[in-house]
């Protein structure tokens, strides 16, 4: 405290008590009152006069708390999306009683209309949790319509056996004249291995998945497989090689769920999540679920035209029934050598995040497919050590 001061909080409070000395003379009676004026009236001045000569600290320490009030109270939602594409939620979780307890404690005071919260269906969460077919769309497979068999594709494209190859088999095609596949097949490998790694950029082997979803700029050729049915049109050639292979090996195959635009991929998950929301779930929980069920717009395989499911004549079912029947057991062992691979294969659920999917197969290239069923790896593995 410099001169100044000290010499202006001495004449306030000489002040004060010369004024409380006078009325006190005048008022014997009422000193009791000029002492407590005297006592108030310099507390109070010594506060303010404390606030006075602090005050640039004051303002500062001021404008740091509203900062953090104002940041703290706005700049953050005050509800957690918690939004995931996989989850370890159990159905133990979704109890009537706990999601009732929970909605409970959250829900705010509001003006607007609250929706009313239901007990959650658990029957709805079981077929989640069942489900290991991220693509599976609301049994669409199961519409004949929506199928094709060999003769079917042979029908649509209309070229006969003798006058369709795979061009992109020329390779495997040409050392099956001296050798046996598995021979030149691992003469591919050896290649391969020893002289190049593969281009990133190369289609036959995009990646795409939760974790990669499609590139915006992504373009490539739609070719008519039988009906409806359509796919990526570079595949089709290897795909009815393959499925002429499997014939003459007494093995019938069948074409289902192939290519799906955006739109319709879309729709199918939204109605998953229609549907787990009218079940009583949140929009948040709804999503989470539902991205365990079909995969989240831009993130499948299905979009880009270089994944089908396929079934047999004697066996529909997308599951993993399928990897047990002889179209099974032939396309998990010959299907490389047409270019496909099987895309989840069984013990890669920690890489892939997809449950084991023997129907689902997916066009790598011969080069590519081969390296992967030789090696027991799958596509994610195979971008890790061959892709550069």
């Amino acid at each position: 405290m410099n001169a100044s001061n000290l010499q202006m909080k001495l004449t306030f409070k000489n002040k004060v008590l010369s004024s409380v000395g006078k009325f006190n003379r005048k008022h014997r009676t009422l000193s009791f009152l000029g002492i407590a004026y005297a006592l108030m009236a310099i507390t109070l001045y010594n506060i303010l006069f404390y606030f006075y000569r602090n005050a640039k600290r004051h303002i500062c320490l001021a404008c740091i708390l509203l900062f953090f009030v104002f940041s703290s109270s706005f700049s953050y939602p005050a509800m957690s999306l918690n939004i995931s594409f996989a989850t370890d939620m159990s159905i133990e979780d979704y109890s009537s009683d706990n999601y009732q307890s929970l909605s409970e404690t959250e829900v705010a005071e509001s003006d607007a209309e609250l929706a009313v919260v239901n007990d959650v269906d658990e029957s709805l969460i079981e077929e989640a949790m069942d489900s290991v077919n991220p693509d599976v769309a609301e049994a669409e497979h199961m519409d004949p319509d929506k199928q094709a068999s060999l003769s079917d594709i042979i029908k649509a494209s209309a070229v006969a056996d003798s006058d369709l190859e795979s061009d992109s088999n020329t390779e495997l095609s040409e050392a099956l004249a001296d050798t046996t596949v598995e021979d030149a097949a691992a003469d591919i490998i050896l290649d391969k291995r020893n002289n190049e790694s593969f281009d990133g950029s190369d289609w036959k082997i995009i990646l795409v998945n939760k974790q990669h979803p499609i590139p915006d700029d992504y373009e490539f050729p739609l070719g008519v497989i039988s009906g409806s049915m359509r796919c990526d049109e570079r595949i089709i050639s290897p795909l009815l090689d393959m499925m002429r292979a499997a014939s003459a090996d007494g093995v019938s195959l069948i074409i289902c769920s192939p290519y799906r635009d955006m739109d319709r991929q879309t729709m199918l998950f939204d109605t998953k999540i229609d549907r787990y929301m009218n079940g009583g779930m949140s929009y948040m929980e709804a999503y989470n679920l539902a991205s365990q069920a079909v995969t989240v717009p831009g993130s499948s395989e299905h979009q880009i035209g270089l994944a089908i499911d396929i079934i047999s004549d004697n066996y529909s079912n997308l599951d993993e029934g399928f990897g047990n029947t002889a179209a099974g057991k032939w396309l998990h062992d010959n299907s490389y050598k047409y270019g496909f691979i099987l895309r989840y294969p069984e013990g890669k659920e920690n890489i892939t995040s997809i449950e084991y999917e023997p129907w689902h197969f997916r066009y790598v290239g011969v080069d590519a497919a081969t390296i992967i069923y030789e090696n027991d790896i799958c596509l994610e593995e195979f971008w890790n050590t061959y892709v550069k």
